[in-house]
């Protein structure tokens, strides 16, 4: 507790966190308000009866909202929007040269990617509401014949609800910046670690009714255990030694010094999960877009193989195209991301080398060799973080009626709550040795 009375006892880093707790509580207010044209009572006795399982083709975006997907409110589409934005501007970096030059300019070249990501957020949101407005006018979003919107709308009324959505994400992604800049920062994930923590006591409340407190004692038990095993591995990493010669700069001598190049074993975060799901749910959401209309699904290959196995979460099929993705996407965002050549020739020129290895080519090949090493650990690991909630249901634990609400207490919500935790903690504590206090973590 003497580190925590410490925080609060810095002027500025308490100010920081007030502000931050104050936009959270905004944002969480206003996942609860209905959007216009919405009848939320009849969405709350829908939901009621849905149990919000895990087979839903949008658990995933809904988790994030914290639930406000499904209940249809004014911040609905939630955050998914701009991290999706955020990854592709990210990824362009290495396909488009401009962008790959505004990456290399420092703030200035930051600020225009910022701004690319902002245009690109608004495009998605807007493409993502009319998707979701489109499925409930024809009565899909919670089911067949579920009427959720007014009776008497009309398409001025559809349009004023897209734009109603749109615009709850791009404040989202508002209050997400306001909170990096201007409170403890990591304002995204720490939006995304609030929908999740939310959805907690309601999730758990919901397994021990419908399973029972031996089912429930188990699930906590498997959740610390898998805690601290996503601790123990997000703390994880490979530290490579690495000598600077002594260089003589004028009459002053520099280098000479011995460091370490620190390799995380999860080196992708959670984004390659968020790739797969994205990837693995989107073949379903067009296809229900699409058949929304038609008073019986067209009975073709792609209907009966494809969508059957994807709108699955619990076959084996489904599973081990997630586990697959998951891992691909590991390597190829990591390949995008960390570039060996470049940290090579970072170290030559500054008169860096490994030792034992000559700089140049064999240290990228040696940083390389390793870099795979542990992306095979940490791809394997993410991959089996994120399937455990469908092996769970496969084995009947989180289906509807025997302990639904398992979404909260899944691999990629416990990994997003421990990394999200772990970095805000990093963070306050460079803040607090900043003010010359002993930090947080002793």
């Amino acid at each position: 507790m003497s580190a925590i009375i410490q925080v609060f006892k810095d002027a500025d880093l308490r100010r920081k966190i007030l502000f931050t707790l104050g936009l959270i509580i905004l944002y969480r207010i206003g996942a609860q308000i209905p959007a216009p044209g919405v009848d939320y009572t009849q969405i709350s006795g829908r939901l009621e009866e849905l149990s919000e399982d895990q087979g839903s083709v949008y658990s995933l975006i809904n988790l994030f909202s914290g639930g406000a997907l499904l209940q249809l409110s004014v911040f609905a589409i939630g955050i998914m929007p701009y991290i999706t934005s955020a990854i592709i501007v990210q990824l362009l970096t290495v396909v488009i040269p401009k962008f790959e030059q505004l990456k290399k300019e420092g703030q200035s070249g930051q600020a225009k990617m910022t701004q690319y990501t902002r245009y690109l957020t608004v495009a998605l949101a807007l493409l993502q509401s009319s998707g979701i407005v489109a499925l409930a006018d024809r009565q899909q979003l919670l089911g067949p014949g579920v009427e959720v919107l007014d009776p008497d709308r009309t398409i001025w009324d559809l349009i004023m609800l897209t734009l109603v959505l749109t615009s709850g994400a791009v404040l989202i992604m508002w209050l997400g910046e306001l909170i990096t800049e201007k409170g403890v920062g990591n304002g995204m994930s720490l939006l995304i670690f609030a929908g999740i923590a939310t959805r907690l006591p309601t999730d758990g409340v919901q397994i021990l009714n419908n399973s029972g407190g031996l089912v429930f004692g188990i699930i906590l038990v498997a959740v610390i255990a898998l805690v601290v095993g996503v601790v123990f591995v997000e703390q994880g990493q490979r530290r490579i030694p690495v000598q600077y010669a002594k260089r003589m700069v004028g009459r002053r001598q520099y280098g000479g010094s011995s460091t370490y190049l620190p390799l995380k074993v999860n080196q992708a975060g959670v984004i390659p999960v968020i790739f797969a799901s994205s990837l693995i749910y989107m073949p379903v959401l067009i296809t229900e877009i699409v058949n929304s209309g038609r008073t019986t699904p067209p009975d073709n290959w792609w209907q009966n193989n494809v969508i059957a196995y994807l709108q699955t979460p619990s076959s084996w099929v489904y599973i081990l195209i997630y586990f697959v993705l998951v891992i691909f996407f590991s390597y190829f965002y990591v390949s995008v991301q960390y570039d060996p050549r470049d940290q090579a020739d970072n170290m030559k020129k500054y008169g860096g080398f490994i030792p034992g290895i000559r700089p140049g080519t064999p240290t990228a090949q040696y940083l390389a060799y390793v870099m795979n090493r542990l992306l095979f650990v940490g791809s394997i690991y993410l991959a089996l973080i994120a399937v455990l909630p469908n092996i769970a249901l496969d084995f009947g634990i989180g289906s509807q009626g025997a302990g639904g609400g398992l979404a909260a207490f899944g691999g990629t919500a416990i990994l997003i709550l421990v990394s999200v935790s772990l970095t805000t903690v990093k963070q306050i504590e460079s803040q607090l040795l900043q003010s010359n206090y002993e930090g947080l973590l002793k």
